[in-house]
């Protein structure tokens, strides 16, 4: 079975908000035009400041300026097996990692 989960990394190595923004987009593209692919898991890191790093809000701020592109979104803290949202196994569901953001695409 194929999986329908892409992943796309834009915290190793780190990037310009701009690259982010256009990896998004190229990833959106790739996701929307799939007859497989479904979801996006997009890894933006956390940041070591203790508050989030600025990818992982250039990655958010994106998503939410284009929400209505998507079936839904789950920020990684909120990606576990009790969220209802989650209907796909993945290795990352185990315990929340707000190091990723999981996308729905329409």
């Amino acid at each position: 079975m194929t999986s329908p989960l892409y992943t796309l990394d834009v915290a190793h190595p780190p990037r310009h908000p701009d690259i982010v923004e256009d990896s998004l987009l190229d990833a959106w593209e790739r996701v929307r035009n799939s007859p497989a692919l479904r979801l996006i898991k997009v890894i933006h890191g956390y940041g070591s400041g203790g508050k989030g790093g600025s990818t992982k809000e250039v990655v958010r701020n994106w998503l939410f300026r284009r929400r209505d592109r998507f079936r839904g979104i789950v920020y990684g803290e909120d990606y576990t097996p009790a969220n209802a949202q989650v209907h796909y196994s993945d290795s990352d569901l185990t315990f929340p990692n707000p190091g990723i953001t999981i996308v729905w695409v329409k």
